[in-house]
């Protein structure tokens, strides 16, 4: 299949040829074009559709219990996150980094982390 960023693309308010970039919002890589003339910006449909399934799940809060588990507690994580998470990431790994991001706050990493 071809991408639709593959071809030349005019910018819409001034004809000009628009030129390919990389955004970044909320750790996610965004291809889009740039009219270097009057500075109008295209986003890839895929990556701005896929970013927009991240902000509905950001902006969605799931209860869960916490159940004890052998010495541990155990959080289950909604299906829907890890779903997102798998198709985002290929390959999901079942280990997860847990880290405390404040003194009521923890912080659970998949896959690798970039630096």
């Amino acid at each position: 299949m071809t991408d639709i960023f593959d071809n030349v693309i005019l910018c819409r308010k001034c004809g000009e040829e628009m030129n390919p970039i990389k955004l970044e919002r909320n750790g996610f890589i965004l291809r889009a074009l740039e009219c270097k003339k009057c500075g109008s910006r295209l986003l890839h449909p895929v990556d701005e559709s896929e970013y927009n399934k991240f902000i509905q799940l950001k902006n969605k809060t799931f209860r869960v219990k916490m159940r004890f588990v052998g010495n541990s507690y155990a959080v289950s994580i909604p299906r829907e996150i890890v779903r997102f998470i798998k198709e985002q990431e290929k390959v999901m790994d079942n280990m997860v980094k847990l880290c405390f991001s404040n003194s009521k706050k923890l912080s659970l990493v998949f896959g690798k982390e970039e630096k």
